[in-house]
């Protein structure tokens, strides 16, 4: 599998964010990429750092502007790509979502973000509602994906999830900035749920500077071992580009067989209020 990231800059028009990653995902298929992964919320700024709410408004219906341009996209050049966008059920509905959007334009399925944080400078339990999906992991032609957005990284329960339900590369498109701690955790928590789970994990950040909040970028691709295989700059626009051979996990998990050594018996408390 050779997997893209996608790490870009964003404005507040949508039209030129979604010409701007058209323009990124042509280069990603020119590198022979069969999968690429877009950054979260890619198609406007970052706007939960406010209270506004006529940000609300910019919720769209799966079938809105932004997932069906990139699903005429993929189509053209054959690309699954990870589309996370605001996403509107319904009036009052709103969510934190990706769709994974196959090379024929066809939406496999929609991932809600479940963990949704709420903090000085992120406010997003005013614009997003919990995920109700479960975790999510797609069987795909090139292998089976799983899906984690942003705060969910800091939570090893959901990267375990979507390990045991077969994740073979995990995609995790964020909006994570230098404020407070997150820098130092940003590859090392990642690296973690790689060698607990023995599967491949791509992690995509933005940058540039939104509001008050500054991007960090360094996008990155991470083996099974927990070993960086690439990683983009943190100030530059980027499409990152790996091969993730599929081969090395069965390599991993003979070495390292936790799934065969799990526990869960003993595991109550996690599940206990």
């Amino acid at each position: 599998m050779r997997a893209a990231l996608i790490q870009m800059r964003a404005s507040m028009n949508k039209e030129e964010n979604l010409d701007r990653a058209e323009v990124f995902l042509k280069e990603a298929a020119r590198q022979g990429a069969d999968v690429a992964c877009l950054q979260e919320m890619f198609a406007t700024w970052f706007f939960a750092q406010r209270l506004d709410p006529a940000a609300q408004a910019l919720a769209e219906p799966v079938d809105g502007p932004t997932v069906s341009r990139i699903r005429s996209v993929a189509r053209t050049l054959g690309l699954l790509v990870v589309v996370p966008f605001y996403e509107r059920a319904m009036a009052g509905e709103l969510y934190n979502s990706v769709v994974l959007v196959d090379g024929w334009g066809e939406i496999l399925g929609v991932y809600r973000k479940h963990h949704i944080p709420m903090s000085s400078h992120f406010q997003e339990k005013f614009y997003f509602r919990p995920g109700n999906t479960g975790y999510r992991v797609f069987d795909t032609p090139i292998g089976r994906i799983g899906l984690l957005i942003c705060y969910d990284r800091h939570f090893p329960e959901a990267a375990r999830v979507v390990g045991l339900a077969g994740a073979e590369v995990v995609f995790v498109p964020t909006a994570t900035t230098r404020r407070g701690p997150s820098r130092l955790a940003w590859e090392v928590e990642l690296r973690g749920h790689a060698i607990a789970n023995g599967y491949f994990v791509g992690g995509v950040n933005r940058v540039g500077t939104e509001l008050e909040s500054e991007y960090y970028g360094s996008s990155l691709f991470i083996d099974p071992i927990g070993q960086v295989l690439c990683q983009a700059g943190d100030t530059d626009e980027e499409v990152l580009v790996a091969d993730l051979d599929r081969a090395r996990l069965e390599e991993v998990r003979r070495s390292w067989p936790f799934y065969r050594d799990r526990r869960p018996e003993t595991y109550r408390p996690l599940t206990e209020l």
